[in-house]
């Protein structure tokens, strides 16, 4: 599976993609939604978006509406990561079309639950351990 990560901390987005590797997933990262946009555009093809809310150029909840906008993109999970906590914020997110939301910090065990919610990973008790 792929992930696209779009953050503007150069950190963060070395955290969420470390974590995602580390479930399996092919990652790629993007440091505001235009540049993550741009990508797509380009033929970059992933099953999930990890998106942080404020962002210069084009924040997170604009690159939602964007890529919801956009038919070659509704298979894409989209998941806002952010440190946004308030229910209002939740509840724009969701409606304007992210399939989940998780706040900074999180664990990498929440970061799982999420996908596995999502169905993006298999449940850990179902993961071997490499011989």
């Amino acid at each position: 599976m792929r992930a696209l990560v779009i953050d503007d901390s150069r950190t963060m987005r070395r955290i969420v993609a470390g974590n995602l590797q580390q479930l399996g997933f092919e990652t790629y990262q993007a440091e505001h939604g235009q540049d993550a946009l741009d990508l797509l555009d380009g033929g970059l093809e992933v099953d999930l978006c990890c998106i942080d809310w404020n962002m210069p150029v084009m924040d997170g909840l604009t690159f939602v509406s964007r890529v919801r906008a956009d038919p070659r993109w509704r298979s894409v999970t989209l998941m806002m990561v952010t440190t946004e906590s308030e229910q209002g914020q939740i509840v724009r997110a969701l409606a304007a079309g992210a399939h989940e939301y998780l706040i900074k910090p999180f664990t990498p065990d929440a970061l799982r639950d999420k996908l596995e919610f999502l169905g993006l990973t298999a449940p850990a008790w179902t993961v071997e351990e490499p011989a």
